[in-house]
């Protein structure tokens, strides 16, 4: 008799079976295959599970999951019973999947799996991602959620959670990524990211550069979705800021009106925040107005709840330390914008201190525009790559980055980097490792298993 670990193991080979972008070094003209009809029959299929819930739909470049974060954990604080959808996962599949912070349990995932396997025969070019999205809305159904969060996984306009009607759409910071998939240019990337955006839906909109804000506003106007810019809408600013928190003010500015009568920060409202870096406090604020459309829609909130599901907020491998002193930090900055974000975080609570760089990325990624960033902030390089099929190699890595002038090693495992790493910096140095989500989770796997080897260490010395 099979056990619940094979049945789950076989549930996952399953799942991964069908076509899976995510596992493609280079993605060409294979994304005139996104389209939504396959969703939409399986929804159909399923009986439309995707409309048994109220949701909030998050599309952008960077911040989709840590605003995902906050929206979630707020929500969950107010007493609600909150589904939380994201990709991809750091170590296992099932964080894709979360209710009030519990990942799906194996149990499930299998049963679900079970549910979709016969749909396959009249959808018979599903993808893994769309696949994971019909399973993960067919769980928030069976388990009765009050509300979704969900995060778009490429894109949005063609993205397999597209086919959701929420009660807020929310934008994060549109940047270069994916190019090759969402155009060249940041107003094509933003009309793409911009998909979400439904007739008459509220839609919250991050700060973002010109460019990109002209489409975003263009969309919403041409679909009569009322708006929320955010850096207009609100004042906030960091009170102050340490290594487990930073503590800002924020304080809603815009003019109350018969549609938007109400705000959690119509006077100022201070909130704790573990998730560091001036990036946050934007993606916190960017929450806080999609929490707002929610109130207004009718869910109960307030501003003690709201304050204690943000200073419990939880996102790992985004500047995350490992250890303070000397420090070891993990980021998933991936392209050219967040690894800018990155250096000034690094900057603001670490100014001067001299760092070694572990550095891994995806083999369709820009490169340079990390790298330029990243290479004047670090004494030497680690060049590794992460057990993923996507993973650039560690020598082409390696003879890319020599021409900036810095030392760099190549090493092909994140066994083999991080405890280089340590040598190399001592007691006096820090260590950044970054490039890509799968490099950051790499790295802390190898911690987790170098600090079990070794019970009586306190991880954050």
């Amino acid at each position: 008799m099979e056990t619940l670990e094979e049945k789950y193991q076989q549930s996952l080979d399953w799942i991964y079976s069908w076509i899976d972008f995510s596992m493609k070094r280079h993605v060409d003209d294979t994304h005139r295959f996104f389209k939504l009809d396959r969703m939409n029959k399986l929804m159909e299929l399923l009986g439309n599970p995707h409309e048994s819930f109220p949701s909030v739909h998050v599309a952008g470049t960077k911040g989709k999951g840590s605003t995902c974060s906050f929206i979630a954990t707020a929500m969950q604080a107010a007493g609600y019973k909150v589904g939380l959808y994201t990709s991809p996962h750091l170590v296992d599949f099932r964080e894709r999947i979360i209710i009030d912070g519990q990942w799906i349990s194996k149990e499930d995932l299998v049963s679900l799996t079970n549910e979709l396997r016969p749909l396959t025969e009249v959808v018979k070019d599903a993808t893994t991602f769309e696949l994971t999205t019909a399973l993960a809305f067919l769980y928030f159904k069976k388990q009765k959620v009050d509300l979704a969060v969900l995060e778009v996984g490429l894109g949005g306009r063609l993205d397999a959670t597209n086919v959701i009607k929420p009660v807020v759409s929310v934008i994060t910071p549109v940047s270069y990524d994916h190019m090759a998939v969402l155009g060249d240019t940041l107003t094509e990337i933003a009309y793409e990211k911009g998909g979400i955006i439904k007739s008459g839906v509220p839609v919250v909109i991050s700060p973002q550069v010109d460019e990109a804000m002209i489409e975003l506003v263009h969309l919403a106007t041409e679909r009569k979705s009322p708006f929320t810019l955010v850096e207009k809408a609100f004042a906030y600013h960091e009170i102050s800021h340490t290594l487990s928190a930073q503590k800002i003010q924020v304080l809603r500015t815009d003019t109350p009106t018969a549609s938007k009568p109400d705000s959690l920060a119509r006077t100022e409202l201070k909130l704790s925040l573990p998730l560091l870096g001036r990036h946050q406090m934007e993606n916190a604020v960017t929450a806080l107005a999609a929490l707002d459309e929610l109130m207004r829609a009718g869910f109960k909130l307030n501003r003690r709840t709201v304050q204690r599901g943000f200073s419990q907020v939880f996102w790992p491998s985004r500047f995350e330390l490992l250890r303070r002193k000397p420090p070891v930090v993990i980021d998933s900055a991936h392209n050219g914008d967040s690894m800018q974000r990155l250096v000034e975080t690094l900057d603001e609570y670490f100014p001067g201190k001299e760092f070694i760089l572990i550095f891994g990325a995806s083999a369709d990624k820009e490169f340079d525009s990390m790298l330029k960033f990243i290479l004047p902030r670090v004494e030497t390089v680690l060049a590794t790559q992460s057990i993923h099929p996507r993973a650039a190699d560690v020598d082409e890595l390696k003879s890319i980055i020599e021409p900036y002038g810095k030392p760099v090693l190549a090493f092909q495992r994140m066994e083999e980097a991080l405890p280089e790493a340590l040598k190399l910096a001592g007691k006096q140095k820090g260590i950044i490792v970054t490039g890509s989500i799968f490099i950051a989770a790499a790295a802390r796997v190898v911690w987790a298993e170098m600090i079990a080897r070794q019970p009586n260490k306190n991880t954050q010395d």
